[in-house]
């Protein structure tokens, strides 16, 4: 059973105070000593207490709790996950989600912003693009914070991210352990913070790297194959792929059915059915519903400085992975 969340009623009794005095300190209004506020606020930490923002909002006369959810394609699994996890945290809220996809343009995703803020939706997650994100500040009462990819252009920003470094290394040492030095990288936009991590840890794994086992730059799975095809062609081929993502990862699987060698990889992101090829799909694993919660908590919870979550990441071993060089 869910234990059930603490309450100002919990912090009033336990403060020892009235639920008046809990309200005002919650909302910041004037008229309380600092002695009472540190009482209230000294309970709060004890009983591990959140404001409930959009019960505030619809206490103060404003409309519903809307959040915004701006992501690159809502198609894609580690997206429509990611979506869920939002949606879920955010009904613990009594607030609502909507959502955008920009499909790799950021101009696109400029417009969502622009069109979500323009309509009253004035908080937002956003999975950014590899563009820059100044032009944010012209909106000087959006409030936003970022998953996955730190935002270029914007200072300060909160920001919900994966330990994509140790990610990189992790599946990088793991083909190197079979034997493998002459390893790919496959990924996409290399001006995403999050591809540019994953791919510094491969570096830092592999020291020397043969620039010409390097591929950046592709998003579909039909591009990832080509890619494969022609990496598996050279007179030196590589013995072993590490995919940046889950697309990157099934390009690989598409690519290794048409072909005679058996190289071995390691995807980056965990997807449906990937224990169930033959063999499966050994890939770097994160909770995305802590993604999600933890983007919401962020958000109905704004702070003076900046934070920055890091979600840690895991090796999950099914095969692809483990064939020796």
């Amino acid at each position: 059973m869910t234990p059930r969340k603490p309450t100002m009623i919990d912090v009033a009794k336990h403060a020892g105070v009235s639920l008046k005095t809990v309200s005002r300190v919650v909302n910041q209004e004037p008229h309380v000593s600092a002695e009472v506020a540190a009482k209230v606020q000294a309970a709060i930490g004890t009983l591990g207490y959140r404001r409930n923002e959009a019960a505030a909002r619809l206490a103060r006369g404003a409309s519903m709790l809307t959040i915004g959810l701006i992501m690159e394609n809502i198609s894609n699994e580690f997206y429509s996950r990611l979506a869920k996890s939002v949606e879920t945290a955010a009904a613990d809220h009594d607030a609502l989600v909507v959502f955008g996809s920009y499909e790799e343009r950021p101009e696109r995703e400029r417009m969502l912003v622009e069109s979500m803020y323009a309509r009253g939706v004035d908080s937002l997650i956003v999975v950014p693009s590899g563009g820059d994100h100044s032009w944010m500040a012209e909106h000087p009462g959006l409030r936003a914070v970022f998953v996955d990819r730190v935002p270029a252009g914007v200072p300060g920003a909160d920001v919900v991210m994966l330990d994509d470094l140790r990610g990189g290394r992790l599946a990088t040492e793991h083909l190197m352990a079979r034997g493998h030095r002459r390893i790919a990288l496959i990924s996409d936009d290399a001006r995403l913070s999050s591809v540019h991590e994953r791919a510094e840890g491969f570096r830092q794994a592999l020291g020397a790297v043969d620039e010409s086992l390097v591929v950046h730059g592709v998003f579909d799975p039909w591009r990832v194959s080509a890619e494969v095809n022609r990496l598996l062609d050279l007179a030196d081929p590589p013995t072993a792929f590490f995919a940046t993502n889950n697309r990157a990862a099934i390009g690989i699987i598409q690519a290794l059915r048409e072909r005679p060698e058996r190289p071995a990889y390691v995807g980056f992101d965990d997807f449906a059915l990937a224990d169930v090829f033959s063999p499966g799909v050994t890939v770097v694993r994160y909770d995305t519903g802590r993604l999600g919660r933890s983007a919401v908590d962020l958000l109905l919870d704004p702070a003076d400085e900046p934070r920055q979550i890091r979600v840690p990441v895991e090796l999950v071993v099914r095969g692809s992975g483990e064939t020796p060089h």
